[in-house]
């Protein structure tokens, strides 16, 4: 009895040090911050409450205000074309093309690199004095005008061009996946049957791809969430504001303005809207549908 006793607990006291991380450097930070959100703290954090008074001072602030919008237009582009991009990408690798392999790793590959990186390559290619729109120019066609990164209207459009140059190479491997997954007597049945791949794949394959689909807005979604290397890199947040994000909102004023409570203020916002749209997708697609198989 003694032994089965400590057979059981070995594995406990093996994973205690993962759960004692979990709950000081992810819970504990979390809990610290959202109590910092509700203080006056300036450049150290200290126990001055002062109520919803960051909350009020958030929500009235140009500068967030321009973040929050910008970060809704980054989402849902950012998730909806790349994953169309990696979809279509998907497919045509899935056609048993000469190559595979190496066309693969090549998609894949802008991933690899940091935001950093992708933001300052799509910074030269954006340049109008060193990128495209010079390119053009040297072959004669003056006309050819591509500011974005200048223009304020277009600047965080540019950031999505970068996100998902970057970011569609994991949707294209994840989909592969997918695909690959799919019993091929489907195909076979259906061209016996005459019905047209483009058919098949909307009204029998998308649909048993669900759950890859879900990994994969989940992952753009996070990364889109937490966009700051590559808006540094890229536009900097310029021109003026006009291409600020939450993350790049809340790292300016715990580091670059010196105002801990605000920035607290900031990051409890994202966290609560991001639990408000993850909690009940992972309930309904995980543990509603183990409900369900039991």
């Amino acid at each position: 009895m003694a032994n089965k006793r400590r057979r059981n607990l070995a594995p406990v006291l093996a994973i205690a040090p993962f759960w004692v991380l979990i709950l000081v450097a992810y819970l504990g930070t979390m809990l610290f911050t959202i109590l910092m959100s509700f203080t006056n703290s300036k450049t150290l954090p200290k126990l001055e409450f002062v109520g919803l008074k960051q909350y009020q001072r958030l929500f009235t602030t140009d500068l967030w205000i321009t973040a929050s919008q910008n970060i809704w237009a980054f989402s849902i582009l950012l998730i909806l074309i790349s994953l169309t991009v990696g979809f279509l990408l998907a497919v045509a690798l899935d056609q048993k093309i000469r190559a595979e392999d190496t066309i693969r790793t090549i998609i894949l590959y802008p991933y690899a690199m940091s935001f950093i990186v992708t933001g300052l390559i799509w910074q030269w290619l954006l340049n109008p004095q060193l990128g495209l729109q010079k390119a053009m120019h040297d072959l004669g066609w003056e006309s050819f005008s591509f500011t974005w990164t200048q223009d304020p209207s277009m600047a965080i459009y540019s950031i999505i061009i970068g996100g998902v140059w970057q970011g569609s190479g994991l949707v294209m491997a994840i989909m592969l996946a997918g695909l690959r997954s799919i019993d091929q007597e489907i195909w076979k049945a259906a061209k016996i049957d005459g019905i047209p791949d483009w058919r098949v794949y909307i009204s029998i394959v998308i649909p048993m791809m669900r759950p890859t689909i879900v990994t994969a807005v989940v992952l753009m979604s996070l990364g889109a969430v937490k966009a700051y290397d590559i808006v540094v890199a890229l536009t900097g947040g310029g021109p003026g504001s006009s291409s600020f994000t939450p993350a790049l909102f809340i790292m300016n004023f715990f580091f670059t303005r010196q105002n801990v409570g605000l920035g607290a203020a900031a990051c409890t916002v994202v966290l609560v809207v991001v639990s408000v749209f993850f909690v009940p997708w992972f309930y309904y697609e995980y543990f509603r549908e183990e409900k369900r198989g039991h």
